[in-house]
């Protein structure tokens, strides 16, 4: 017997069977949900390997009930080819729980690059929309659950969903300048490069403004939880130049003013850096608020950066405690690959 099947509730079924505690019910809301999170992996041959026992141990995590892949199914400097997408694929297909995936920039705005195979990242991009989001509106998984979608609009990844009093989205925001560094042989970003941003970014902020109003509609909201894969507020570089991260402004600008209008936390989890983080780059004081405009702080954000890349070695498990203090307590859980 599949372990979805065996938890009080677990994953899809347990909106089918419980009867009235379905994901946005009463009932729902007063039950802890747990997520696991994972990002910027399977990154080299190595990882690739490994990557099967990594969906195997999620899987054998009996708290899990839902799994957010951050983004870089692939290293930066690996070939972006439909072989290795369709392999990606398969492996996503075997979580047990319902996956939720939001591109990353290694797998369609990189593969520009020679050693990527010197693809059109547009091209790319729609390979990674046919092959892992065929049916919209739909998780991925071996028991895939509806999810809120910008099909509509073309943009099938942005997807957003309710649990446990909590409002998610995933955001197809990716790491190069969201997509704005030129690619091989610019100087500067092609049209149609600047036309892709210009319209993933219009219907990322109607996402990110349809969550919390939501959020605020609901009298039980819990919290909202925005999914990225780039890191907007990356720690790691010393000296951020603005011209790296001028296509964020606008996203980051809006999740400040939603989160300071919202009167619960907000939580941002995003891969791209590569070492686990915690901290609140919108509170009051912050060096962002200058970098990116903010005219107000949101000392409610709080980001986490999960580990990826080839040192990558555990999974987030991350739980919406209904009660307490804290809407989201977060645990690293190492892998065990042997």
């Amino acid at each position: 017997m599949k372990r979805w099947q065996k938890t009080a509730c677990g994953a899809a079924m347990c909106a089918v069977l419980a009867l009235g505690a379905g994901p946005g019910t009463a009932e729902a809301k007063e039950k802890p949900f747990t997520f696991a999170v994972i990002g910027d992996i399977p990154y080299g041959d190595a990882q690739i390997a490994a990557f099967p026992k990594v969906v195997d141990q999620i899987n054998a995590d009996p708290s899990v009930q839902l799994v957010d892949h951050l983004g870089d199914i692939k290293s930066g400097s690996s070939v972006c080819s439909d072989a290795y997408f369709a392999m990606i694929r398969t492996q996503f297909d075997r979580f047990a729980d319902p996956l939720v995936y939001t591109p990353g920039d290694n797998e369609w705005t990189d593969c520009h690059r020679p050693n990527n195979g010197g693809y059109n990242p547009l091209e790319r991009l729609d390979a990674v929309r046919t092959v892992f989001f065929p049916k919209p509106g739909h998780t991925l998984g071996e028991h895939p659950v509806e999810v809120d979608s910008q099909a509509r609009d073309g943009f099938p990844e942005n997807v957003s969903y309710e649990r446990a009093g909590v409002q998610f989205a995933a955001l197809h925001i990716v790491g190069s300048n969201n997509s704005l560094l030129p690619w091989t042989g610019n100087t500067a970003p092609t049209p149609e490069q600047q036309a892709e941003v210009q319209r993933r970014t219009a219907a990322t902020l109607t996402l990110i403004d349809d969550t919390f109003r939501e959020a605020r509609k609901d009298k039980k909201s819990r919290a909202v939880v925005l999914l990225t894969q780039a890191d907007m507020f990356d720690p790691t570089v010393p000296d951020p130049q603005f011209a790296d991260y001028s296509a964020f402004q606008p996203l980051v600008r809006e999740i400040a003013a939603q989160a300071a209008a919202y009167r619960g936390p907000v939580y941002l989890f995003n891969g791209d850096s590569h070492i686990y983080n915690a901290d609140a780059p919108l509170a009051p004081g912050s060096k962002w608020l200058t970098f990116y405009g903010v005219g107000t702080p949101a000392a409610n954000l709080s980001r986490i950066t999960v580990d990826g890349s080839t040192g990558v070695n555990d999974y987030l498990r991350v739980t919406v405690n209904p009660t307490g203090p804290q809407a989201l307590s977060v645990e690293k859980v190492p892998f065990v690959l042997s």
